[in-house]
């Protein structure tokens, strides 16, 4: 019985690697719509977000199944939680980029916009906490779960000079209001981005230690 819960958990953490793949191209997938414009991209974003939305379903299937017909012992009841929340962070991620993309298909914004703000660093800054959040929970390394808590501050240090670069825009005339909008709510979306790789971190401390401090959601 043991050995075959086991299996199970061992599919589990498969399942959250694979997912946060399939997230970190959502992610890749709407930038690369945000420089090229073309809008044969975002049907990629659609497809990559819908395989997100169908490993959600399953994981948390799993997860209630492993809870109900096992008896986890107190490790692999945080591990079994800690992926639910994931999971939830996950699919929220796969929406961001989602929604990143369908302000691109209004053709607002310009690349050569995007390439001359700190928007780009911001987008790849976003990208690699999600990517350094995904490892530290396949390596259950609990420092790098810790910088990527602690990175959330340079995320935050990005929005607030977009949103400088944006007021200087209405001041002078260079952007259209449609584009200064649009281009604030990209980095809107990730800067939540990034909120959601903290709370993936926060969870496998948890699962790491035991310890709830810090996880609010």
């Amino acid at each position: 019985m043991r050995q075959i819960f086991d299996e199970e958990l061992n599919q589990l953490n498969k399942d959250i690697i694979s997912t946060g793949a399939l997230c970190e191209n959502a992610i890749k997938t709407s930038v690369q719509y945000l420089l090229s414009q073309d809008d044969d991209i975002q049907n990629e974003v659609k497809e990559i977000v819908e395989q997100i939305n169908h490993k959600e379903r399953e994981i948390e299937n799993m997860c209630l199944r492993l809870l109900l017909q096992q008896q986890p012992v107190a490790s692999d009841l945080r591990a079994i939680s800690a992926a639910l929340k994931m999971i939830s962070d996950l699919e929220r991620i796969g929406d961001n980029a989602d929604d990143i993309s369908e302000i691109v298909s209004m053709h607002n914004i310009k690349a050569s916009e995007v390439e001359n703000s700190v928007l780009l660093p911001m987008a790849k800054a976003s990208m690699e906490m999600l990517s350094d959040s995904i490892n530290s929970f396949v390596k259950r390394d609990g420092t790098l779960a810790q910088s990527v808590i602690d990175g959330d501050d340079t995320i935050d240090d990005y929005f607030d000079k977009i949103k400088v670069e944006l007021t200087d825009n209405v001041s002078d005339g260079q952007l259209k209001i449609d584009a200064i909008l649009d281009i604030f709510m990209v980095s809107k979306y990730f800067e939540r981005i990034s909120d959601h790789s903290v709370n993936i971190a926060q969870w496998v401390l948890y699962m790491i230690t035991g310890n709830l401090e810090g996880n609010t959601n």
